[in-house]
């Protein structure tokens, strides 16, 4: 069996065992989340041993190059030094801002204390001192002087519950690789746009709504912001205020009527409010983000509607309360 040399100490890899799985059987500290390759959390870097390309998807070409990658998507072949990321591969970052959007989700501003490029819509990893890192998406732009996160307070989740009663302004964190798929590119820019999702599935969807009116899309931009409550509704008043100063971009939230009135929300599913405003979806490009059960369900129903499969872009949010 492989062996994996982490910190000086000597691990043996069970048949089909990913390097993290290992690590973590064996009680190592090393930071994760999704387990799944997408957030990036558990960035690596390999040594003395073959990093298989397996765990090396999604990484940028200057990572793979270094022999970084990501331990929970790679089974060994051979023995292999493990080191985590180093904080070159990290950017210190100061809160400046922390602001309640509603009852559960925190506004975190973020100024980055080095150059920090990134596409709006992408998420990135948040670091903590003593290793707690978490995914979470960008509703800033990248011109902007600051990051801007959405975070939802997860009861007992270690860091949503330390961003929402423990940090504070000048708290030092640290920023790793952008990463995701979920953002505008110019192209058509008469193409009919379409953006969904629920709770802090917003944020990506506010950053890559403000980037595409920047750049100059002239197409319908549709945004549908669903919530089980009207009190789970956010940013209502800047989303508004957008759909006032751009005739092309149009504001939809929607909650489930459940015996009470919706108010200034439409009543219904988000899907159902989509979906029977617009039956026919064919030549539309579409971003979707949230729960994972409602993104592949909404891709689903978006494709039977006639949006292409390559023109849907999605990223599922994973909670952990670790």
């Amino acid at each position: 069996m492989p062996n994996i040399r982490y910190d000086g100490q000597d691990y043996a890899v069970q048949p089909r065992e990913t390097v993290l799985d290992c690590l973590l059987r064996n009680n190592v500290a090393i930071s994760y989340l999704c387990k799944a390759g997408s957030c990036q959390s558990c960035l690596v870097k390999g040594s003395d041993g073959t990093v298989p390309e397996f765990a090396q998807r999604g990484l940028k070409d200057t990572l793979r190059t270094q022999s970084y990658f990501l331990a929970c998507s790679c089974v060994p072949k051979g023995d292999l030094t493990v080191a985590p990321a180093g904080n070159d591969q990290r950017t210190p970052a100061l809160i400046t801002r922390l602001e309640s959007l509603n009852d559960t989700v925190l506004r975190v501003r973020l100024r980055a204390e080095a150059p920090f490029g990134y596409f709006a819509g992408q998420y990135v990893s948040l670091f903590r001192d003593d290793g707690l890192a978490r995914s979470y998406s960008l509703a800033s732009l990248p011109d902007e002087s600051e990051l801007e996160l959405h975070v939802r307070r997860i009861p007992g989740g270690a860091m949503s519950e330390w961003l929402h009663r423990t940090a504070q302004t000048g708290t030092r964190l640290w920023l790793q690789c952008p990463a995701g798929n979920c953002f505008y590119l110019p192209g058509d820019v008469g193409q009919p746009l379409l953006l969904a999702g629920t709770g802090t599935g917003l944020a990506p969807l506010y950053g890559i709504v403000r980037d595409a009116l920047r750049q100059g899309h002239t197409g319908p931009v549709w945004l549908f912001q669903g919530a089980l409550t009207r009190s789970g509704l956010y940013l209502t008043g800047e989303l508004a205020e957008l759909e006032r100063t751009w005739p092309n971009f149009h504001y939809v939230r929607s909650v489930p009527q459940h015996g009470d009135q919706a108010g200034e929300a439409e009543a219904g599913t988000l899907d159902d409010c989509i979906l029977r405003r617009f039956p026919s979806l064919a030549g539309w490009k579409g971003y979707v983000c949230g729960d994972p059960q409602l993104v592949n369900s909404l891709r689903k129903k978006l494709f039977l509607a006639g949006m292409g499969s390559k023109a849907i872009y999605a990223d599922a949010f994973l909670s952990s309360v670790r």
